[in-house]
């Protein structure tokens, strides 16, 4: 069993161990559940679209940073 202290803003790390045998790295994205009196963590796969994936280079010309700075305020 592993053990975590919960600090005043309600976060905590999840310890070494259990975050690799769960796969978790950072910027992974999880889910809580509460069954009862017990927290249920899972790691949340992101579903993958091929589609999206393929033409995701197409439009490369549009993510340079001038064009971020270009268009952020609108």
């Amino acid at each position: 069993m592993e053990f975590s202290r919960i600090t005043a803003r309600g976060q905590t790390t999840i310890p070494k161990r259990l975050r690799e045998a769960a796969g978790l790295r950072e910027g992974d994205l999880v889910a809580f559940d509460r069954h009862g009196d017990h927290l249920v963590l899972r790691k949340v796969e992101i579903a993958r679209d091929p589609y999206l994936e393929g033409t995701s280079g197409l439009m490369s010309e549009w993510g340079s940073p001038e064009d971020e700075d270009a268009w952020r305020d609108l």
